[in-house]
């Protein structure tokens, strides 16, 4: 049975980072499942899961501390078990994008929280548009489950974008019929 350990980690942006956990990744006899670098500012981010038996986990456990160090990282470690998919009927990818206002993720979050969908991905970005206006983009990747109407469902996202005077584009990536689940 393959045990799983989830890392973050965050510190400045330098060369190479990847690179030295990948090959503890290697040298511990860990494989990595999953993995997603950013930057944010000039602090360099990571989440890495690994895969292994439990003596890998283990041994990845006890040396990433000293690797943390040298780059100069903060690092949390957690073990976790293999994700286990839900059945959607649909997966929707939505793009809000306008003037950055305050407040503009907690209702985005708060309507996805209020109808129980699960947010399967998220990424935002605030810039400055060619007249120095701020202008941002959310991009959402939402598994929308059985019980939810996705005509209705798309339309209440466009109703959400009208009243937080956003553009929205919304389009359906998967749909499944009862004979294909």
């Amino acid at each position: 049975m393959s045990n799983h350990l989830v890392i973050t980690a965050m510190g400045v942006n330098r060369p190479g980072i990847v690179s030295k956990f990948a090959r503890l990744a290697s040298e511990c006899d860990c494989d990595v499942v999953d993995s997603r670098m950013a930057l944010f500012g000039s602090e360099f981010t990571l989440i890495m899961m690994l895969s292994g038996s439990w003596a890998s986990i283990t041994k990845m456990e006890s040396t990433l501390p000293s690797l943390s160090v040298e780059l100069e990282l903060m690092t949390v470690m957690k073990r976790t078990s293999k994700h286990t998919a839900q059945h959607y009927v649909s997966r929707l990818e939505v793009t809000f994008n306008g003037k950055d206002k305050r407040g503009t993720m907690k209702k985005i979050t708060q309507f996805l929280a209020e109808r129980s969908l699960d947010l399967a991905a998220m990424r935002s970005h605030a810039e400055e548009d060619k007249n120095g206006d701020p202008t941002q983009a959310v991009f959402l990747t939402i598994n929308v489950p059985e019980k939810i109407e996705l005509d209705k469902l798309e339309l209440s996202i466009h109703e959400l974008a009208q009243d937080m005077s956003l553009n929205c584009t919304i389009e359906r990536m998967q749909e499944f019929t009862a004979a294909q689940a």
